[in-house]
């Protein structure tokens, strides 16, 4: 009964968790976002007007949608020539004040770090012999050894990231042979699926949708 019971709360928590946090985000994108830029944007409109829970959230909403609008257009702005030297001038005057430069440079140092990297990181998902000979994991191709690796193995080496299971943040960074790589055809989304759900959720290859894998004692029993 105990283990029912937990059970079916932990199901309760994985079935509430998605909506959770969705609340959580239009909560802090309301108040933290939101309610600034709305004091900021409408400042001109009556108080008494603004504190009305009706006008009070549209007003938010709205800044919202202004906020994000605002930087699509600052990104595509910085496109052009004109948008490059803005910021660039930009960037030279905060270079130059004593505390703010060296938060700013920080931040942009780990912007362009991920940034640069955004392809290179989970390219394909393989299958690989790991640890030993016909036994098989799931991998991630994150992209080619460089360097040393491949001077001193002689080899096309690839980098091959083995996640663990049911924790997909924390795994091994192996360095094989290509001849070694088996390429699948199936999405990064349906490895991670895979490997979260410890292989009881994997991927129709007709149709390219996750299915869960039945209970092979319950079918049984059916």
């Amino acid at each position: 009964m105990l283990r029912s019971l937990r059970n079916a709360f932990i199901t309760g928590v994985i079935v509430i968790l998605p909506l959770g946090v969705t609340m959580i985000v239009i909560s802090f994108l309301l108040e933290r976002l939101g309610t600034p830029a709305s004091n900021f944007f409408f400042w001109y409109l009556d108080s008494g007007l603004r504190e009305h829970p009706a006008v009070e959230l549209a007003l938010k909403l709205i800044s919202i949608v202004v906020v994000f609008l605002l930087i699509t257009l600052l990104g595509y702005f910085s496109k052009f020539f004109i948008g490059r030297i803005m910021l660039s001038s930009i960037e030279r005057l905060l270079d130059r004040v004593p505390l703010i430069n060296t938060i700013y440079r920080t931040v942009k140092q780990i912007v362009d770090t991920f940034s640069q990297q955004e392809k290179a990181v989970f390219q394909e998902v393989v299958l690989i012999e790991y640890p030993r000979p016909r036994c098989y994991v799931l991998g991630f191709l994150t992209g080619a050894a460089k360097g040393e690796t491949q001077k001193i193995t002689e080899e096309n080496v690839l980098n091959i990231f083995v996640p663990t299971t049911p924790n997909p943040t924390s795994g091994f960074l192996l360095m094989l042979p290509e001849s070694d790589v088996t390429r699948l055809k199936m999405s990064i989304a349906d490895g991670m699926k895979v490997i979260i759900s410890g292989g009881a959720v994997v991927p129709d290859p007709q149709n390219g949708r996750a299915v869960q894998i039945e209970n092979p004692v319950e079918a049984k029993g059916a």
